[in-house]
């Protein structure tokens, strides 16, 4: 590399790395190491390669400007797209958290709703349970009426035919063979004791 222009020799191109301030520190370099003029204050310089240094150097400002720039944009550009991302992160975060409060909420009203319908099941239940409970103790109320009135019915029955039963034997048999009807023959009517 060309210690004044910053070029590699062979092709002329400029050398990687911050070339300016390289020319920039050259040039101070080149004045500061010229040769003070006999009786003055004045220095000797080698106007030619200073001004070539400084050329060289106007010519490179552009080149790494355009590179510090574009450093920059990509830069920009690179945060840019992580806030993107970042948003779009806590974005999702956002929405899979109100989803899960959502589901949350929901299976709380699910809970409630299926308590409030398990109360009203039970609820009915009983109430279904009382009546039909109340149903068959008044049908079984009336089959019992129906029971004791069908039994004294018999009872009635069995009584008349026992009476038809002692007046037909009484006719049949002669005034001593007959029963004292003051005594009670068992309360049961015998066909075989005719």
């Amino acid at each position: 590399m060309d210690e004044i222009t910053g070029q590699t020799p062979a092709t002329g191109e400029p050398a990687d790395g911050p070339q300016f301030e390289l020319l920039v520190k050259r040039a101070l370099d080149l004045v500061d190491a010229a040769r003070p003029v006999p009786l003055s204050t004045s220095s000797m310089i080698n106007k030619d390669e200073v001004l070539e240094v400084l050329e060289e150097a106007i010519r490179r400002v552009p080149d790494e400007l355009k590179a510090a720039r574009w450093l920059l944009k990509e830069r920009e550009e690179f945060l840019a797209k992580v806030r993107r991302e970042g948003d779009d992160i806590l974005g999702a975060a956002r929405d899979q958290a109100a989803q899960m409060v959502e589901r949350t909420e929901v299976v709380k009203s699910a809970d409630l709703r299926a308590r409030q319908i398990l109360d009203a099941a039970e609820t009915e239940a009983r109430k279904m349970r009382l009546e039909v409970e109340d149903y068959c103790d008044q049908k079984l109320g009336s089959f019992e009426a129906v029971l004791d009135k069908t039994r004294s019915q018999v009872q009635e029955g069995r009584a008349k035919l026992q009476r038809t039963a002692l007046d037909d034997a009484q006719a049949q048999q002669p005034a001593e063979a007959l029963p004292d009807p003051n005594v009670d023959a068992g309360g049961f009517f015998d066909q075989d004791h005719r």
